[in-house]
């Protein structure tokens, strides 16, 4: 594991033509803390992670990741991630893209713990001798998960990862990422479900108008607005009204 900053975005700003998405965004992650960022749909959410991921290449700011710029290869050997529009081939099975997964990152695949990260999300570790053509939403969500979540990076992005989950899934997936983070992983997930932010997340950021409107603990948060709902708060802070 190691031992410098899992995450550092400095002075981030992005545009989509005239319409500004980031503007000198700054965050730093510490290790074995699982980071929320919240945002309204079509917010930056997802840009954001794929600047850090150097999927994208913002207009200024720089990202490092455990002390390396993030468009270097070397970087990005530190974290695994998964999209929010997760898509594998369908003509694959659960286990083959798993192992394909573990390929990349020059390492063998043990289909024994594929099957058992299989059971801790709910999934029959049968499926994974299926095609993914065969699964519904929720089952290919976890098969991404479980690529994931085994490759035992020090650093795991997850962009909506409770997305395609029912509510027994979601509770088994938080419960497995609070294990990583007992690990030592860092864990980074954005997410519009607020409930599942407030019961796991150490640290959230709040997101709106390209700017970050709050960097704190749930529990600071919801103090700031008189220990109402953080969904309330949330509101709140953007401005919206019900």
């Amino acid at each position: 594991m190691t031992s410098s900053c899992p995450l550092s975005v400095s002075e981030i700003s992005h545009h989509f033509g005239a319409q500004r998405v980031l503007d000198a965004i700054s965050l730093t992650l510490n290790q074995g803390e699982i980071f929320g960022l919240i945002g309204l749909n079509g917010i930056g959410k997802t840009t954001l992670l794929k600047i850090i991921l150097g999927l994208l290449r913002p207009d200024a700011g720089s990202v490092t990741l455990f002390g390396e710029p993030s468009h270097q290869a070397s970087a990005r050997r530190h974290l695994a991630y998964l999209p929010e529009k997760f898509n594998p081939s369908k003509y694959m099975t659960g286990k083959e893209y798993i192992a394909l997964a573990h390929r990349y990152y020059h390492l063998p695949y043990d289909h024994e713990k594929g099957r058992a990260e299989a059971e801790s999300l709910g999934l029959n570790p049968d499926a994974l001798d299926r095609r993914i053509a065969s699964y519904s939403k929720g089952m290919g969500q976890k098969t991404g998960l479980i690529a994931a979540l085994m490759l035992n990076t020090p650093l795991i992005i997850l962009d909506e990862p409770m997305s395609g989950l029912d509510p027994m899934a979601r509770i088994q997936l938080k419960a497995r990422l609070q294990k990583a983070r007992a690990q030592g992983q860092t864990i980074l997930f954005s997410s519009h479900i607020l409930a599942d932010i407030e019961e796991i997340c150490d640290r959230i950021a709040i997101i709106h108008d390209a700017q970050f409107r709050y960097v704190g603990t749930t529990h600071e948060f919801q103090t700031r607005y008189r220990d109402i709902s953080l969904e309330h708060a949330f509101l709140s802070i953007i401005g919206a009204t019900v």
